[in-house]
C-alpha cells in the first residue's frame, strides 16, 4: 500500500506490540444492552471498531451513530467489538448477539488479528463465511469490512489477504467495504493519522473511517 511501507526496522516492535493487543483482548461496553426500538445494526470487530486508545464516543461506530441520527435513522448501533479479538472469537460470540439484540444488518469488522498471528487465510474465510451465514440466516443484511496488511508480510500473503474478504462477500451475498483504512493507511504521510503504535488509527482518522463504512452501509438501510 503507498504510504504504508514503514520503515523496516520498527516492524518488530511494532508487530510486538500489535501480538500483545491480540493476546491479551480488552473489551469495549456494547452502545446498547438491550433491544433498542427501531432497526438495530450490529458491529462485531477488534480494536479498530472498539475505540482503543481513543477518547469514547470518538470512534468511527460512534460516528456513524451520529450519522445515522442526522439521517433520521430510526434505529441504534450495537458496538460488540473486542480488542484482540479474531475471526474465531467473533464466530463464537455470534450466535448470543444475534439472539439478544436481533439485528437488521451485522458489520464484520475482523481478519487483522487473524494476520498478526499468522493463522491460516482458509481458517480467516471459513470464519468470515460462517458468521455471514448465521447473521443472513437469522434475518439480517450483512457488510464485511476489509483489511489489508503492510507489504511487509509478503505481497503474495498480503494479496491473499485482502482477497479474503472480497470472497466472502461474493460468496455470502454480503456488501463489501474494501478497505477500512482507505484514506488512512494509504496517504502519502500516513503517520499523522495513526497512534504511537503506529498500528491504530488516531482520532483524527475515524471520520475517514466511518465514511468508508458509510459508503456500502446506507444502501442495505431500509428505505
Amino acid at each position: 500500500m503507498k504510504g504504508w511501507d514503514l520503515e523496516r526496522r520498527h516492524f518488530n516492535a511494532r508487530l510486538a506490540g500489535a501480538l500483545t493487543l491480540a493476546l491479551c483482548p480488552w473489551g469495549m461496553p456494547a452502545l446498547a444492552q438491550t433491544r433498542p426500538q427501531g432497526t438495530t445494526v450490529l458491529v462485531v470487530g477488534d480494536s479498530l471498531s472498539a475505540e482503543y486508545g481513543l477518547k469514547r464516543g470518538s470512534g468511527w461506530v460512534a460516528l456513524l451513530q451520529e450519522r445515522l441520527a442526522r439521517e433520521k435513522f430510526k434505529g441504534q448501533v450495537v458496538n460488540a467489538s473486542i480488542s484482540g479479538d479474531t475471526t474465531a472469537g467473533g464466530r463464537s460470540r455470534l450466535p448470543t448477539l444475534l439472539k439478544q439484540h436481533q439485528p437488521a444488518l451485522v458489520i464484520l469488522e475482523l481478519g487483522a488479528n487473524d494476520a498478526l498471528r499468522g493463522l491460516p487465510l482458509n481458517m480467516t474465510r471459513d470464519n468470515l463465511s460462517a458468521m455471514a451465514r448465521a447473521a443472513r440466516e437469522s434475518g439480517a443484511k450483512v457488510l464485511i469490512v476489509g483489511m489489508e496488511i503492510p507489504p511487509n508480510f509478503g505481497a503474495r500473503y498480503a494479496q491473499d489477504f485482502r482477497e479474503v474478504f472480497a470472497t466472502v462477500a461474493r460468496t455470502e451475498k454480503a456488501g463489501l467495504v474494501p478497505f477500512l483504512l482507505k484514506g488512512v493507511a494509504d496517504t502519502a504521510d500516513p503517520l499523522q493519522l495513526f497512534q504511537n503504535d503506529r498500528i491504530h488509527p488516531n482520532e483524527t482518522a475515524q471520520p475517514q473511517m466511518m465514511a468508508n463504512v458509510w459508503a456500502e452501509l446506507r444502501p442495505l438501510l431500509p428505505r
